[in-house]
This record gives structure tokens, sequence and C-alpha cells, in this order.
């Protein structure tokens, strides 16, 4: 990298990520809060429960840390992390269409 000018062949060594965040460096931290709302919507459909506020709080403090881990491992080793959360976002919401479309049938038969 001499003077601020990086080489063909250092890119082909970065992730996609990187190279992205080379040319624009806010697409890092777009991404990175890509990952936050995708684990959000990922939990909320998948394991949230109602909570009281304080638990709430520390529940999203502790997402919030782990996406950081997550969008660093997507950042550093190129781990399709957004592609896997995606696919779990949009599984979980068919699986909880499907169960509000049983219970609601379940509850016109009774």
């Amino acid at each position: 990298m001499n003077n601020g000018q990086v080489t063909e062949q250092e890119l082909e060594g970065l992730t996609w990520l990187m190279r992205a965040s080379l040319e624009n460096p806010w697409i890092g931290l777009y991404s990175f809060l890509a990952v936050v709302v995708l684990t959000v919507i990922v939990f909320n459909l998948g394991f949230a429960r109602k909570l009281p506020v304080l638990k709430r709080v520390v529940i999203y403090l502790l997402l919030v840390i782990g996406s950081f881990v997550m969008w660093f491992l997507e950042f550093a080793f190129g781990a399709p992390i957004m592609a896997v959360l995606i696919i779990s976002g949009v599984i979980l919401g068919l699986y909880r269409f499907r169960l509000h479309r049983h219970r609601k049938e379940k509850d016109q038969a009774s």
C-alpha cells in the first residue's frame, strides 16, 4: 500500500466487505447496522419473550455486542453472516406466519 494506493494483488486477498470499505468507509458502518437489525429481527421472530424493560435493555445491549463479533467475522474472514441472518429471518418469518394461521384456524374450529 504505497501512498494510499492498493495494488490488484493486495485487493485479491481482501474480503468483499474490506474491498467495499476501502472504496467507501461508511459501508463498514452500514454493514454493521445491517447485522444489528437482522440480529434483532431474528431474535424477535425466534426467541423473544415478554420481559421487563431493564431485562430487555440488557438483552438488546448483548445483541449489539454479539452483532459486533458477527460483523467482525464477516469483515475479517468473509463469513457469510448477513446472508445467514437473512435466510434465518425468512425461515422464522414463514414459521411464525404459518403458526399464526394454524392457531387462527384452530380457534375458528373450536
